[in-house]
């Protein structure tokens, strides 16, 4: 179904439009296309600028009175794409006993939905791409109710650069409650470098070049009158100034003074947040799917610094101390694990710890919970890979709903259940424990220790967070301008 307007010609770059009243009955059967992502050839298919769809699931025969909770799901991939398009939502109703209405959407990405300019504020909007979502969130508030869910029992939950959104909504506006959600629940919350608006300049000066429109008068106009092809041939990802090797996420969202008034940090250091519970995870070795595989020490400061341009010696020299060599892992260069170990808890764990403590501080520890994934699969173990990035999907989703390891079908296989119901009973009461797996243990919230719940087989516990994780999302913390995070 479309939930806004095509954000096609003149509405590009601009926040999105509801679309077009429609008399009659639209056939829902087939998905519409995902927004174009960065470095994709056009045309190609299943992808499309006229992208702005959401699918729903309800159980059968759900009447409009029902007032089910919702579960607003935003897709991750960077801000460079929707990496997790259409996941069926049918085994979450099912495993809910028929008891939640599942929702996920598309959203704009790349260029066009994080093209940064002062050229773009003055005549357009920045960060549609967060405006999409927040448009979507509206739509559910005028029309879930056709589906039989609650628009006043609103879950909000993000997967990677979906979970750093559900982040961002937290805190957008300075924190003002839209009465949008009631919850939010972040996988691997996503903390790339989130620059000011002149530090963009560059990369809308470059996009100009690209598609022949440097030296015309109205050069949003002229942007906005190039076919699709044009634009996307510029859709591609290039170095940070001063550095020679491409970042992994090139279009990000961008500090513009109104969605996104600071840094995060600084918002949740300021408590300028929404006070709803949340549900915030990682999983062990966030960063063994991003970092590379380096030999030596200078390599690992490169790759560091090629993702977060402002870093200078006075940063990796005691980021080289936090991070000494560790244990080999197999087959990977002697400096791979500390590179992945600083990415991931500078990108993804040590962003999620800090919104915890930021909940903490605001007397809110009661209702909030974080959890740890740390199961192992035989064939992660032996590339190294250690507990990657988004593992837990299936287990949240569903073995049906997403791309799933065999483990998750086989030994691995009682850890589905276990967290699908802690998840489901969030959504449905906004606490984890309510309707959780019969015999689960408690999962406790997050306090003044840190303390956060392990999965892993045959071993869930709780767990305080270790002084040297917290000694190092510490110092992270202190250089947030250098990180822009």
């Amino acid at each position: 179904m479309r939930y806004a307007a095509p954000p096609i010609g003149n509405l590009r770059w601009r926040a999105p439009q509801d679309p077009e009243p429609k008399e009659g009955t639209t056939d829902a059967i087939d998905f519409g296309p995902i927004c174009l992502g960065t470095d994709v050839t056009y045309p190609t298919s299943g992808q499309d600028e006229d992208c702005l769809y959401a699918n729903v699931w309800s159980p059968t025969n759900t009447t409009a009175d029902a007032k089910l909770p919702v579960w607003l799901f935003i897709q991750g991939g960077g801000y460079t794409s929707n990496a997790n398009p259409n996941w069926n939502g049918s085994q979450v109703v099912d495993v809910s006993g028929k008891n939640v209405v599942f929702v996920n959407f598309n959203y704009r990405v790349g260029l066009w939905g994080f093209l940064a300019s002062d050229r773009v504020r003055k005549d357009g909007e920045l960060n549609v791409g967060l405006l999409d979502q927040r448009l979507m969130m509206k739509w559910v508030q005028t029309h879930i109710s056709k589906f039989g869910g609650d628009p006043n029992h609103v879950v909000i939950h993000g997967l990677s650069a979906g979970a750093g959104s559900v982040a961002l909504h937290l805190a957008a506006y300075g924190g003002r409650d839209d009465k949008l959600f009631k919850g939010a629940m972040s996988e691997s919350v996503f903390f790339p470098a989130q620059p000011r608006v002149p530090e963009l300049e560059y990369q809308f000066n470059q996009t100009l070049a690209k598609v022949g429109c440097t030296d015309d008068k109205d050069q949003m106009g002229c942007l906005r009158g190039k076919d699709i092809k044009a634009i996307q041939d510029a859709n591609i990802a290039s170095p940070f100034p001063g550095r020679a090797a491409n970042p992994h996420f090139y279009w990000t969202p961008c500090i513009d003074g109104d969605i996104l008034q600071d840094y995060p940090y600084r918002l949740y250091d300021k408590g300028s947040f929404i006070k709803v519970p949340v549900l915030f995870g990682t999983g062990s070795n966030e960063g063994s799917v991003f970092a590379a595989n380096v030999a030596t020490q200078d390599q690992f400061v490169s790759f560091m610094t090629d993702n977060y341009p402002k870093l200078t010696k006075n940063e990796t020299d005691p980021m080289l101390q936090k991070y000494p060599l560790l244990p080999p892992l197999p087959n990977h260069n002697v400096w791979f694990p500390s590179t992945s170990q600083a990415y991931g808890e500078t990108t993804f764990i040590c962003p999620a710890n800090t919104i915890m403590n930021a909940y903490a501080a605001a007397n809110r520890s009661g209702t909030s919970w974080s959890y740890r994934f740390n199961v192992q699969d035989n064939d992660n173990t032996a590339s190294g890979l250690g507990v990657p990035h988004v593992f837990e999907a299936p287990a949240i989703f569903g073995i049906d709903a997403c791309p799933t390891p065999d483990s998750f079908r086989t030994y691995n296989k009682p850890i589905v259940s276990l967290m699908m119901k802690y998840v489901i009973s969030f959504v449905r009461d906004l606490n984890p424990n309510t309707y959780k797996l019969a015999g689960a243990p408690d999962w406790g919230d997050w306090g003044r220790n840190q303390s956060r719940f392990v999965f892993e087989l045959n071993k869930n516990r709780m767990e305080n967070v270790d002084d040297g994780q917290r000694d190092r999302c510490n110092f992270w913390k202190g250089i947030v301008e250098v990180m822009e995070q």
